[in-house]
């Protein structure tokens, strides 16, 4: 599908919300409140539901990212479709310039699509590649502005799938507890650098941690290597530096999230359908808690 496709598929209202009513219920719309069956729209044409067990009414809308939107449903769909093929991202001001919205509309917009791009937890396993990097601030690591920055935590499946992860006074318990939470027991190889940070001595991963060590100018060494998960790096940065131009370390979960939620589905073609299928599943993001 393109971008041509896309309005052209759903150039209506309506169109926008049948689509969203089939993937918010494909067994027929139900009550929000009481989960019953007994729904009917209030008119024909109606985009309201009322429910005749518990007297309540409702839209697709309520209770989803789109809930209380002033939008045209089609710019909340090109929105989504933009940020879906873009591997870099697209920055607000963008979106701005391209749906012919104000600054502030978009990136309220952004923020509430990346809110619903949020995976159930999962767990790695297999050969896993797992490398720290910093975002944000100035410097180099033997400089004090080095301090300001926020490191983030990549592990990834070779071939497979992705964990960014943002952490705070990293320690080697913190790294540690982050593993164990994102890798499986099971895992077959764990593949670090040399960084004092990876510790797994007395643990369960004791006997399947491999290092390379490049501060020797050792980069591979047979199955011995972190450069896919410094791939993902690269992505991340070419994001961070070429599209969002900055990201705080308050909304830099929401950009990674994003990151991780395209890397994952890199391959599905129905990646756009998936995202609205989360968007009309997630809770609500008011603009209130998004910039409390």
């Amino acid at each position: 599908m393109t971008v041509i496709d896309l309005c052209q598929a759903f150039s209506s209202d309506e169109r926008c919300r049948e689509l969203l009513e089939r993937l918010r219920w494909p067994d027929g719309a139900e009550c929000l409140r009481c989960k019953g069956k007994g729904v009917v729209r209030l008119s024909t044409n109606s985009k309201v539901f009322w429910c005749a067990e518990c007297d309540y009414q409702f839209s697709v809308l309520s209770g989803t990212i789109f809930h209380d939107t002033h939008l045209e449903l089609i710019k909340w769909f090109t929105a989504t479709y933009l940020l879906c093929e873009s591997r870099k991202g697209m920055s607000a001001n963008q979106i701005k310039r391209t749906l012919g919205v104000s600054y502030k509309t978009a990136w309220y917009l952004c923020h509430r699509i990346r809110a619903a791009m949020k995976d159930a937890e999962f767990k790695l396993s297999g050969i896993v590649e797992i490398d720290e990097t910093y975002v944000g601030g100035k410097g180099k690591p033997q400089s004090t502005k080095w301090l300001n920055k926020t490191p983030v935590i990549g592990i990834r499946e070779r071939g497979g799938r992705l964990h960014f992860i943002k952490a705070s006074n990293l320690t080697k318990e913190k790294m540690y507890d982050i593993i164990a939470k994102n890798v499986a027991n099971d895992v077959e190889i764990i593949v670090t650098d040399e960084s004092k940070l990876y510790n797994f001595d007395m643990t369960q991963f004791e006997k399947k941690h491999k290092t390379v060590c490049h501060s020797k100018g050792e980069y591979v060494r047979g199955e011995v290597y972190t450069n896919t998960v410094e791939s993902a790096f690269s992505l991340l940065k070419r994001g961070i530096i070429g599209t969002w131009h900055r990201v705080s370390p308050k909304h830099l979960p929401a950009y990674l999230d994003e990151m991780t939620f395209r890397f994952n589905r890199r391959k599905n073609s129905d990646l756009f359908l998936d995202t609205l299928k989360h968007m009309v599943t997630a809770d609500p993001l008011t603009f209130e808690k998004l910039t409390a």
